[in-house]
């Protein structure tokens, strides 16, 4: 059984998945000492995760480009700040053997969020 949102009203998982990207994407941000290409291209890959899975297809209504933007950007800008008190915490509280914890969580929810976007295309669908 298939729900189907109430007229007006927008579905609550819509880009879930890619939000937990971002989420992750801005922490291992937050968290690079030094300004290199490397980091140049996390931040060029951190406003396209945060822009275009708007543009996904998605059964259910889109809320409005301007306030799911700027719910994204909430989001990004906590994780860039968390991640930069999460190095604060390396070595001090934490093993130096953490900092790859956020590229790690970063890899398991890019393959998960991969996966439900490819569900989302090929799922089998009943012709109208």
């Amino acid at each position: 059984m298939q729900s189907t949102p109430i007229s007006g009203a927008t579905d609550w998982r819509f880009a879930v998945d890619t939000t937990f990207v971002l989420f992750f994407l801005a922490v291992d941000l937050g968290q690079s000492t030094a300004f290199s290409v490397v980091e140049m291209f996390s931040a060029l890959t951190l406003g396209m995760v945060l822009v275009l899975p708007y543009f996904f297809s998605a059964e259910s209504e889109k809320p409005p480009f301007s306030n799911w933007l700027l719910g994204r950007c909430g989001i990004a800008i906590f994780a860039i700040g968390l991640g930069f008190m999460f190095r604060q915490t390396l070595g001090v509280i934490l093993p130096e053997a953490f900092r790859f914890l956020p590229m790690t969580l970063l890899v398991v929810t890019a393959m998960a969020s991969c996966c439900v976007q490819f569900y989302a295309i090929i799922r089998f669908r009943l012709a109208r």
